[in-house]
């Protein structure tokens, strides 16, 4: 019988990546992986339960949140969607304090490997003092982490030769060889240099905490599977010369209906299963970003102005419902009636959204949402929605996007590739299986750490 193998994860407090991090433990758990999840406990407290046949194996090891001087950060803030963005450098320097914390679990516990993610850079010199192997495990697509993460282009000196201002992001990098839209426009560019590449109050620029990383680890995990974008892949590993391992792209089991359909939401799918098949609109922004009260008025409108069956509030009780908070996306996805979907472009959600097949409608906003959009135009899979050179958007071009996708017969190539793409997204054999086992196949052959 192999020797249990332990893994440490230590995700960043948003839940866009403490998500997929809970999503991997589990996967390992399932294979025989002992997995302690490394979090606060507010945050351990709103993830999912951990399966009962993991429970043997996975373990939630909670660190308190330590407090800022001058209430820096709300009571009970632990997770970026309780802030607004203009805190999110206060949460990072409270989470920076868990590693007196970690520092002490990491030398009673000696695991086999550490998996971080890609702000916590004070892991990677914990990792080098107790001699354990240290992992990356990246929650963006293969493409994204291409286009920001070039080595060279995260330290000063190679940041003024390749990235010298943020219009450098606006057009295709100089080390991706082949064909390729993933790039930002002016008004997203400007920001996102500036998050990227600005110290901020926690006294370290995220470049500078993803450099150390890159610099440190063994091999980066990355959630994404070569059937889908293998270029990106192959060549982020190429670049880097270290192992680029996919996890897939871990697609979340679908609970039975029954799970969800109790109280309010019980009325929700009584009338989605009055609906016709792939008739309906899921409308969805995750929790990262706040719309603005105008934003959600000319989304409204525009789909009022779509013709479809979905739309706002009492004014058409009887051509959509609205959700305000929480949702059973998953479910709702998985309902026949279910034709496509308009959203944030997070990775994530474009994973569940293609699991099962639905056309995507494109309305990205902040970090790796843009990229993500450009990525599924660029392989035939979704319509972004047309803006305006600051940014705006309006109801036209949400009606006009939404129309192409889900009706017009200029849309209908569309439609059959996200179907066909189902056959990839939605495949749990393929991701929770092959791509699992080949993960933890590299996890216990460790003869490739000698030659690194």
């Amino acid at each position: 019988m192999a020797q249990e193998l332990h893994v440490v994860m230590l995700p960043w407090s948003a839940f866009g990546h403490m998500i997929p991090f809970f999503h991997l433990s589990v996967a390992l758990a399932k294979s025989g992986v002992r997995v302690s999840f490394v979090s606060t406990p507010r945050n351990i407290q709103r993830l999912p339960q951990i399966p009962p046949n993991c429970a043997n194996l996975m373990q939630f090891v909670e660190f308190s949140l330590p407090t800022l001087d001058n209430e820096l950060l709300p009571k009970g803030a632990e997770a970026t969607v309780d802030i607004e963005n203009d805190k999110i450098p206060y949460l990072k320097i409270a989470y920076d304090l868990l590693q007196h914390p970690f520092r002490r679990f990491v030398a009673q516990q000696r695991p086999d490997w550490i998996i971080i993610d890609l702000i916590p850079h004070w892991a990677a010199q914990i990792a080098i003092e107790h001699k354990v192997p240290l992992m990356h495990f990246s929650v963006f697509s293969a493409a994204t982490y291409t286009f920001f993460a070039h080595p060279d282009c995260l330290s000063d000196d190679g940041k003024k030769k390749l990235r010298p201002s943020w219009k450098s992001m606006t057009s295709k990098p100089v080390w991706v060889d082949f064909p390729s839209a993933i790039v930002l426009r002016n008004h997203e560019a400007f920001g996102t240099y500036q998050a990227i590449y600005e110290e901020n109050a926690s006294r370290i620029s995220d470049a500078e905490r993803v450099r150390q990383i890159n610099h440190r680890y063994h091999a980066m995990a990355i959630r994404s599977c070569p059937q889908f974008e293998g270029e990106y892949i192959d060549l982020y590993q190429k670049i880097t010369g270290k192992p680029v391992v996919p996890v897939g792209l871990l697609p979340s089991e679908k609970p039975e209906k029954a799970e969800v359909t109790s109280g309010s939401w019980d009325e929700i799918f009584k009338w989605l299963d009055d609906q016709k098949p792939k008739s309906v609109v899921f409308v969805g922004f995750g929790s990262e970003y706040k719309l603005s009260k105008d934003q959600v008025y000319e989304i409204a409108y525009g789909l009022e102005l779509s013709a479809l069956p979905s739309g706002f509030a009492e004014r058409t009780n009887q051509r959509g419902k609205v959700c305000l908070g929480w949702a059973p996306q998953l479910e709702i996805l998985g309902h026949s009636s279910i034709g496509g979907s308009l959203f944030h472009s997070g990775w994530g959600s474009a994973i569940e959204t293609l699991q099962f097949g639905h056309c995507l409608v494109l309305l990205p906003f902040i970090i790796d949402q843009p990229l993500n959009a450009r990525l599924l135009v660029e392989k035939g899979l979704g319509v972004e929605v047309e803006r305006d050179g600051d940014g705006s958007f309006n109801r036209h071009g949400i009606a006009k996007a939404l129309k192409l996708a889900m009706i017009s017969e200029e849309g209908q190539t569309l439609r059959s590739r996200a179907r066909e793409a189902s056959s990839i997204f939605g495949d749990s054999k393929l991701h929770n299986e092959h791509y699992i086992g080949k993960f933890v196949e590299f996890l216990r052959d460790k003869t490739h750490l000698k030659k690194l």
